[in-house]
Order: C-alpha cells, then sequence, then structure tokens
C-alpha cells in the first residue's frame, strides 16, 4: 500500500535580490503512512514552516516529487491546489482565523460552502463536527464570546468537518496557556486514535513528545525521523 504522503528528494529554493539563493529545502524525502501522527520539529530557519507549506499545497517544490493520496501534487496550478486544498487537508493554526462576525457554525461551514455542500447538509456536519470535539452547546457562539481553547475547537471542527486525509497543525497551542494547551493536545490524541493522520509542525519539544514520530530539520534537511517510544507505538 502507497504512503498517504509520498516526498521524493524535494528542496525549495528562494531568489533574494538578484545574486543571493536561499535553500530553505534541500533534498528532503519523507513518507507518511496513513493514521501517523507525526510531530516536525526543527528551530528557527530549518525548513520546518517551508515543508509545512509544501505538505499542506500552499507552495510547491523547486525540485523533485510530492505525491499526496495518490496524486501527484508538486506540478498543479493553483486553482488545483486550492481544490486539494479544500479536499484533502484540514489546517489548524496557531492564531485560529475564525471569522470574527460569524458564529462557530458558520464558522464550521466555509469549507463546505467552497466545496458547494448544500446548506442543509452543511448544517448537519458543521453541528456533528463541533459534537465530536465537545462544542455543541457553543454553535450559536461568536469567537469573542469563547475562550482561547474553545475558538481552537472550533478550529479543529472546522478542519474536520470535510473529512480530509489529513490534519495539518501548525503550533496549535501557540496563543494557549499550558492547561488549555494539555486539553487541545489531548484532543489531538483523540483524533488520531480515531484513525486521522495527523502533522504536528511545532519548534517544543515537550509537544512533539505527544507524537508517536518526530522528525527533525536542520538546515533544511532531515536530521532524524525516530519512533516516539513514549506513546507506545
Amino acid at each position: 500500500m502507497s504512503a498517504l504522503i509520498d516526498i521524493r528528494d524535494v528542496s525549495k529554493t528562494y531568489e533574494m535580490g538578484t545574486e543571493t539563493t536561499v535553500r530553505a529545502l534541500d533534498g528532503v524525502s519523507l513518507q507518511i503512512e496513513q493514521g501517523d501522527y507525526v510531530a516536525v520539529m526543527g528551530p528557527s530557519g530549518s525548513g520546518k514552516s517551508t515543508l509545512m507549506n509544501l505538505i499542506g499545497c500552499l507552495d510547491t517544490p523547486s525540485t523533485g516529487s510530492y505525491v499526496l493520496n495518490g496524486r501527484e501534487v508538486s506540478k498543479m496550478v493553483d486553482d488545483e491546489l486550492a481544490q486539494i486544498r479544500n479536499r484533502e487537508i484540514g489546517f489548524i493554526f496557531q492564531t485560529f482565523n475564525l471569522l470574527p462576525r460569524a458564529d462557530a457554525i458558520q464558522n464550521v461551514e466555509l469549507p463546505l460552502v467552497y466545496a458547494g455542500v448544500p446548506r442543509k447538509e452543511r448544517h448537519t456536519r458543521a453541528e456533528k463536527a463541533l459534537d465530536s470535539v465537545g462544542l455543541g452547546s457553543r454553535k450559536h457562539h461568536r469567537p469573542n464570546e469563547m475562550s482561547g481553547g474553545q475558538r481552537q475547537r472550533v478550529a479543529i471542527a472546522r478542519a474536520l468537518v470535510n473529512g480530509p486525509s489529513l490534519l495539518l497543525a501548525d503550533e496549535p497551542t501557540g496563543n494557549l496557556d499550558s492547561k488549555t494547551g494539555e486539553e487541545i493536545l489531548a484532543l489531538m490524541e483523540e483524533l488520531h486514535r480515531a484513525g486521522n493522520t495527523i502533522i504536528l509542525v511545532t519548534h517544543e519539544d515537550d509537544l512533539a513528545q505527544h507524537a508517536a514520530r518526530i522528525v527533525r530539520l536542520r538546515d533544511g534537511k532531515i536530521v532524524s525521523d525516530t519512533r516516539n517510544r513514549a506513546v507506545g507505538v
């Protein structure tokens, strides 16, 4: 069975002015199976944000191949990448990225609006997603009427609502206090046990320890890729 994510010898370079080229990723190869929970770690400038953008189809590699769920996405144009993002990837951001004037259910429905799902089905699926993160009773509250932890749960429900192949979480506890952060990490572990594939991008080792596998980058290269014995997988 092929991997859900199959990245082969990927490099990403940026032109900085007329004479300077920055190589953000340098010959990276990475395979991630369906149902895995992977933390991508590295210091500032290691290439982890660039790798996240490539995995999330927010950018394309300069060289190399990226196959997501059987589809070669490294050569796709912007419209094709947008379709892949909406169908295959659920994004969870540090800053939540919720619409301030929309209530929870309207925020969760947003990917379904882009996908052209009828109104009644959107509502039903959004309610189910909010129930799955323990927020069914807050569905008509706006972001400013909720705590940081509740807002992140709304964001997670939004990430789940399309039934994506992959959840991509970028520092998901970065704007939360430690107790609330642990609650969000516990929720992500529940989602993993339910069969979701999760990639957690972080610079914090204690967050990475919640994942089943830890990939470390430095200077645009993978320097280690290990199973986390503490998780018991």
